[in-house]
């Protein structure tokens, strides 16, 4: 099975043209790499929750992907609001799987600890927060990139009880 993925860039410059999405290059080369999924939406939108929680929905409920993968907006700046913004569409919270990023990449820089990305389910999407930078995208998401079919999988009711 071949999964759907969305794309969703947070970044003022980057929604300007000031700035390459060079984070959302190193996310396409791991879906299609590793996961073996389609880019089906990508669009980047400026660091603003009303905008992000906009994009979401629509990723989720009309293209209807399977995951949305967000990059950028989840330090500590006054505008890193993807988390909240996540939580705006969010019916359910995948603790477990920000969890696991944050613990692998700390093991390697103390920086980890300022991640604050989550997981969530919409309908029979999965979410997930990557941060904004390629070497961080590429360390948090090859932290659970392996766990990722099995969570599809239970989140379009394929596995891990009845199906819904």
């Amino acid at each position: 099975m071949r999964w759907k993925v969305a794309l969703l860039t947070a970044s003022d410059k980057g929604s300007r043209g000031e700035r390459e999405d060079t984070s959302a290059q190193v996310i396409r080369e791991l879906i299609e790499e590793e996961l073996f999924g389609d880019i089906i939406d990508y669009r980047i939108v400026p660091d603003d929750k009303d905008e992000l929680r906009a994009a979401l929905i629509e990723m989720v409920d009309y293209y209807q992907a399977d995951l949305v993968l967000t990059t950028g907006g989840t330090g500590l700046a006054i505008r890193d609001v993807t988390p909240e913004a996540t939580l705006m569409v969010a019916e359910r919270i995948v603790p477990g799987i920000p969890e696991a990023m944050r613990a692998s990449v700390t093991q390697r820089s103390r920086h980890g600890m300022l991640f604050r990305g989550i997981c969530a389910i919409r309908g029979r999407t999965l979410i997930l927060n990557l941060p904004g930078d390629p070497k961080g995208v590429h360390e948090h998401l090859m932290a659970v990139m392996d766990m990722l079919p099995e969570a599809l999988d239970q989140v379009k009711g394929l596995r891990g009880g009845q199906e819904q």
